[in-house]
């Protein structure tokens, strides 16, 4: 061996050591450390989790607000279709028309989770049904809804609007 080759071994073994050095003080991390680390990553994933559902519950409530915002406004055309539907015409491929449009309207309205609120026959409920007269009927229990005016509506549990209702006794 030359000369030159044993500085150069010489080097390469004080590198090697070094770098054992090295991974001796990582090793050698305190378990206090340690374990502060991992309860720190452990925190921060909870908190990670708990803000992805949070934020997933504030999405779905933006949504459903959003589209019951939009179904709001368009209840009165469905009213217009249906009182549409009620009225006599010689024309039974115009009154086929509308009834179609309807069915189509309702069908989407469905497709997006929009109930109609039952009512006649039904106990009247104030969260659900807006009662705008009573009448006195021996035929009917008490409380109990004899005729609606206007249908309601609702997402889940969020009306979008109350039905306009008779209520007996």
């Amino acid at each position: 061996m030359n000369n030159q080759e044993e500085i150069e071994n010489d080097v390469i073994e004080k590198e090697a050591e070094e770098k054992k050095k090295e991974d001796n003080q990582k090793e050698m991390v305190p378990k206090q450390d340690y374990d502060e680390l991992d309860d720190r990553y452990k925190r921060i994933l909870a908190e990670f989790e708990n803000f992805k559902k949070r934020s997933g519950k504030e999405r779905d409530g933006l949504y459903h607000s959003i589209l019951s915002d939009v179904v709001e406004v368009i209840l009165p055309v469905l009213d217009n279709l249906e009182n549409a539907m009620k009225v006599e015409t010689q024309d039974e491929e115009y009154k086929k028309g509308i009834e179609l449009v309807l069915k189509q309207f309702q069908e989407v309205l469905t497709s997006k989770g929009v109930e109609e609120i039952k009512a006649v026959g039904e106990t009247f409920d104030p969260e659900l049904h807006e009662a705008v007269s009573s009448i006195q009927d021996e035929n009917l229990g008490e409380k109990e809804i004899a005729q609606e005016y206007r249908k309601g509506y609702k997402i889940g549990n969020r009306v979008i609007r109350h039905s306009m209702v008779v209520v007996a006794n």
